[in-house]
């Protein structure tokens, strides 16, 4: 068969082909080496890549950088709203804001407060072109290793995010702060600058601006600064959230430090004199915020708890959530609320602080959660604007016997080890335990030697003892003796990881010792309540009190929690069994009011800080803890004679009644 030729035009194709297969290559791989180095590139190679490389960078900042406008109204900045809160329901729950923002002219702000902000933040400031090359290395480091990238910001670059750039933490919106900076700073003067990110920046307390910061914290104007209230605002800029003072101890052990080093640091700028920084040796403590309007009652825990949900759970920070305009649905439930807080009022008409000491610093925290793990309803406190410290979000109170239950279920799940390095051998509610008050504690090396030198030895409660009894009987009678020993011999390192799949927090945790299984960790109200649900399928989910947030109608991302397995079904039907057991034939029988299939659990500590009492019906858990705190120390009192009770009244039976006149509520 014979091929026809292409003709003319497909000879002149070939021969382009080939002249392009003619023409010089790179000589790489590298003729006449041997090995490795054939596949080493030359320094010439290498040079060029590297202008060619260099050569393709310039020429894309040169494009970004033409291409980057600077919106024409400097002043604009965010619009200043209320943030709204809503019930369950979907009224209003309460509103929060405005934000505290006004101007000053840049003369207005002592030079030594100018130069406090800018020793701490950026020396170079008037000297620099906008940037920090040096810092903005550092700061896409830390992005990519999940670290903060505001260290990489010179005070323009802020500024520029202040008003332009949202505070997300992205290499884009890095690098279009990078352009802006560049641009900004070539049209404003530096004295325009630093009076725009002074007036713009967050001082916290709802304050943005120098002039609203400093009347949030020394009650007044900027103009009347010194260099050390200038050091401690310079201090508040990287986070009011570490260094405000008044939000906790160690808050304000960084604020004195932080102020500290700043007035050292103006010193080694040339912008304070040894001989001034020598005056100022005592920190210039704040005032107290003043309590926000329209959060009496419990209102302002409600908010509190959502707001805080909202900035752990979504990519909002303090800063643009003070800004306002935020729409946020809560799970709380006003009828429930309404309920537990007169329940616990109530109850309270029987305390007389006045005349009986042990009725003194009295406190009462609870918290109902929903099975997929909605908040319902909380009592943090008699009044948040009297009382800011939330009783049911506390993590200063032991559980107690309230937590055996976690116990019993670890051991049925798990089973229990009695010799070392021996099979684990299943228990059952029936297995039978030591029940006698004052037995020794046992590991399977002997008996538990305490650290001051005795045997450890289980204490019930009365000092009663009951011979050999099932593990469920001790659950239902509250034994403390055989949960002890079941704790040893599950392995408290296996009854931990059983509550860290409950839902309890790894900071509220107690000390891996015998009492680890009588309630020596700390929970809130809102966790126990929340760890109670699994005792229906063994599936639970992390409390969570916020379902949705907006802005101006567009959806704003919120992380929920998922559901997960806790306990296997079996297991967590036998410890509902026995909780339902404590009811209707055991300590917990003031649940009795919440109808049939009711389930709970009385708790007291060995030494009577903490009373408990958690219980769930209807797919709804309610804990509820009463103890006596110091204001000032925070430390637990005894609770033995609360309310006028006989001293032999168990330290549960206070938050039963509460927790029964809550189930009684229409």
């Amino acid at each position: 068969m014979r091929i026809r030729s292409g003709g003319p035009r497909a000879a002149a194709a070939f021969g382009r082909i080939r002249r392009w297969a003619r023409r010089p290559r790179p000589d790489y791989p590298r003729r006449g080496r041997r090995g490795v180095r054939r596949w080493l590139p030359s320094w010439r190679q290498l040079l060029g890549t590297a202008l060619l490389g260099t050569a393709a960078l310039t020429g894309a900042a040169a494009w970004m950088y033409v291409h980057t406008e600077i919106p024409s109204d400097l002043n604009a900045f965010a619009t200043q709203q209320n943030n709204v809160y809503f019930w369950a329901d979907g009224t209003e729950l309460a509103r929060t804001g405005l934000v505290n923002r006004q101007e000053v002219p840049l003369a207005e702000v002592p030079e030594s407060v100018r130069w406090a902000v800018l020793s701490a933040e950026n020396a170079s400031f008037y000297s620099d072109p906008g940037i920090s090359v040096k810092g903005i290395g550092r700061a896409v480091v830390q992005l990519g290793t999940g670290g903060d990238t505001q260290g990489g910001s010179t005070i323009t670059q802020q500024y520029v995010k202040n008003i332009y750039l949202r505070q997300d933490r992205t290499f884009t919106r890095k690098i279009n702060e990078v352009f802006l900076a560049v641009k900004l700073d070539r049209r404003l003067r530096k004295d325009d600058i630093l009076a725009g990110y002074l007036n713009t920046s967050w001082f916290g307390r709802g304050s943005y601006g120098i002039e609203r910061g400093a009347s949030a914290y020394y009650g007044k104007h900027a103009s009347e600064l010194n260099a050390s209230e200038g050091a401690f605002l310079a201090s508040v800029l990287k986070g009011a959230g570490l260094y405000d003072p008044a939000i906790s101890a160690e808050n304000h052990r960084r604020a004195v430090e932080r102020w500290s080093w700043t007035l050292d640091r103006m010193v080694e700028t040339g912008h304070l004199s040894a001989e001034e920084r020598g005056r100022y040796t005592e920190f210039p403590e704040p005032k107290s915020p003043p309590p926000q309007t329209g959060l009496s009652g419990q209102t302002g825990y409600l908010v509190e708890l959502a707001r805080a949900y909202v900035e752990g759970n979504s990519d909002l920070t303090a800063a643009q959530l003070d800004l306002g305009g935020h729409q946020i649905y809560t799970t709380f439930e006003r009828p429930r609320t309404a309920a537990l807080t007169r329940s616990v009022e109530q109850e309270g008409r029987r305390l007389d602080p006045e005349h009986r000491p042990a009725d003194r610093n009295a406190r009462v925290g609870a918290a109902s959660v929903a099975s997929d793990g909605r908040i319902l309803a909380l009592y943090g406190g008699p009044d948040y604007l009297k009382q800011g410290f939330n009783n049911a979000n506390a993590s200063n109170v032991p559980a107690g016997s309230a937590f055996t239950p976690f116990v019993y279920a670890a051991g049925l799940d798990h089973g229990v080890q009695l010799r070392r390095g021996a099979a684990r051998t299943p228990v059952s509610p029936a297995t039978p335990y030591d029940g006698d008050d004052g037995i020794s504690v046992m590991t399977p090396e002997g008996p538990y030697w305490g650290r001051n030198g005795r045997i450890v030895k289980a204490v019930n409660d009365g000092r009663r003892s009951y011979g050999r009894i099932g593990l469920r009987t001790a659950v239902e009678q509250s034994v403390n003796g055989p949960l002890t020993q079941l704790g040893m011999d599950v392995g408290l390192d296996v009854v931990r990881r059983t509550v860290l799949d409950l839902g309890l927090l790894p900071t509220s945790l107690g000390e891996a010792v015998p009492a680890f299984a009588l309630g020596n960790s700390k929970p809130s109200a809102i966790r126990m309540a929340g760890a109670y649900t699994a005792f229906g399928d063994g599936r639970r989910t992390d409390p969570y009190s916020v379902t949705r947030v907006t802005r101006g109608g567009v959806p704003v991302k919120l992380r929920l929690p998922a559901a997960a397995q806790a306990l296997r079904p079996d297991v967590a039907r036998q410890v509902d069994e026995a909780l339902e057991g404590a009811v209707t034939g055991g300590t917990a029988g003031a649940a009795r009011a919440a109808g049939p299939r009711t389930a709970a659990k009385t708790g007291t500590t060995p030494d009577r800080t903490a009373g408990w009492f958690v219980g769930y019906s209807g797919g709804v858990s309610t804990a509820v803890v009463v103890f006596r705190m110091d204001p000032k120390t925070l430390e637990l009192a005894s609770l033995e004679g609360l309310a006028g009770a006989d001293p032999a009244t168990p330290d549960w039976s206070y938050p039963a009644d509460i927790w029964r006149t809550n189930a009684a509520s229409p």
